[in-house]
C-alpha cells in the first residue's frame, strides 16, 4: 500500500496543477465523496488514506515562517504564508509577541509585518480550497515577557472573539489525516496554550541544532532522518536550518542541496515517515519540497 501511494505522489507531483485523479475530496466533517480533482504541491495529501497516521508522514515546513523581514541576519524565509502552503509547506513555526491585545509576528526583536491574523487567513483560505490537506502550526511566543495566563487570553480571544476557533484543532494527541483534514493542528509551545504541547519527549523526537556549522548539522539532519526510519512510533522534526556563523540564507544554500541528495538517494528509497522537514528559504531548492512529499 505504501508504495502505491508513493508511485501516486509521484505521478501527481511529476504532473503538475494539470494532472487529474480520482479520488476523495475531504468535506468539513472529514466525509470523502469521489470527485475528479487535480494534483499538485496544493493538494498532495489527497493521495493519503485517512487512516494515515501523521507519525508516518513526510511534512515539509518552514523554520520560523513568518521571518522574510529584517536583513541578511534576521531573515529567514523569502516567500508569504500563502506561497509557502501552495508550494507543499505542511509545517509552519508561527512565532508572536503580544501587542496591544494582538499577536505580532516576530523573529526576536524584529516585527515582520505581519499580524496573527494574516497567518490565519492565509491557512483559512488555503485549506478552504484545499480541504483534503491539514497545516501543523507550532506556536511560539517571542520577543516578550507577558505570563502565559495573558499568552493564553489573547489566543482565546482569536479563537472566541475572533471567529477563529472553527479553523483549528485543538486536542492533547495526534489526530489522524482525516481527522485533521482542513484545520490547523495546534502545536503549543507555550505553557499557556491548550492541547497537544510541542516538544513533549512522548510525543515528539525533534533535532533543533539551531547554532550549529553547515558541515556538523549535516550530519544530524542525515542521523535524524535514519532515526525516523528505523525507530518510527514519535512524531519526527528535522530542522534544516541553522544560524552558526553565517546568515540563514548562506546556510541554507549550502545545507539544502544537500537535503535534497540525502532525500533522493539510495539510502531514503522507499522510506516514508521522514517526520516534519522545517526549512529556511526551500523554494531556492528546485524540487526539494516535492521530494520530501513523494516520501509519503
Amino acid at each position: 500500500m505504501a508504495l502505491d501511494r508513493r508511485a501516486f505522489l509521484a505521478g501527481a507531483l511529476a504532473a503538475g496543477a494539470g494532472a487529474a485523479a480520482v479520488l476523495g475530496a475531504a468535506g468539513p466533517a472529514g466525509a470523502r465523496t469521489l470527485a475528479a480533482q487535480p494534483l499538485s504541491t496544493q493538494d498532495w495529501m489527497a493521495g493519503l488514506g485517512d487512516a494515515t497516521a501523521l507519525q508516518r508522514m513526510t511534512i515539509p515546513g518552514t523554520h520560523d515562517s513568518g521571518a522574510t523581514k529584517g536583513g541578511l541576519y534576521v531573515a529567514c524565509q523569502n516567500t508569504s504564508i500563502a506561497q509557502q502552503l501552495d508550494s507543499g509547506i505542511r509545517f509552519l513555526d508561527v512565532r508572536c509577541r503580544v501587542t496591544g491585545g494582538s499577536f505580532a509576528i516576530h523573529h526576536a526583536a524584529f516585527f515582520q509585518d505581519l499580524m496573527f491574523g494574516d497567518v490565519l487567513v492565509a491557512c483559512w483560505n488555503f485549506l478552504a480550497a484545499h480541504p483534503s490537506e491539514t497545516v501543523l502550526m507550532r506556536l511560539k511566543q517571542e520577543y516578550s515577557e507577558d505570563s502565559d495566563a495573558t499568552f493564553r487570553a489573547v489566543f482565546d480571544d482569536y479563537l472566541d472573539n475572533r471567529g477563529w476557533r472553527p479553523l483549528f484543532r485543538i486536542a492533547d494527541s495526534l489526530p489522524t489525516l482525516g481527522q485533521a483534514r482542513g484545520k490547523v493542528v495546534l502545536l503549543a509551545d507555550n505553557g499557556g496554550l491548550p492541547g497537544l504541547r510541542y516538544g513533549d519527549g512522548n510525543v515528539f523526537d525533534i533535532q533543533d541544532d539551531y547554532n550549529t556549522e553547515p558541515f556538523a548539522k549535516r550530519g544530524r539532519i542525515e542521523n535524524q532522518f535514519r532515526k525516523a526510519v528505523q525507530q518510527p512510533g514519535k512524531l519526527f522534526v528535522n530542522y534544516v536550518s541553522t544560524a552558526a556563523y553565517m546568515p540563514p540564507r548562506w546556510n541554507s544554500d549550502r545545507l539544502n542541496p544537500q537535503v535534497h541528495s540525502f532525500v533522493d538517494g539510495g539510502e531514503l528509497a522507499g522510506r516514508t515517515g521522514l517526520g516534519i522537514v522545517p526549512m529556511d528559504f526551500p523554494n531556492t531548492r528546485s524540487g526539494l519540497v516535492s521530494s520530501l512529499i513523494r516520501h509519503n
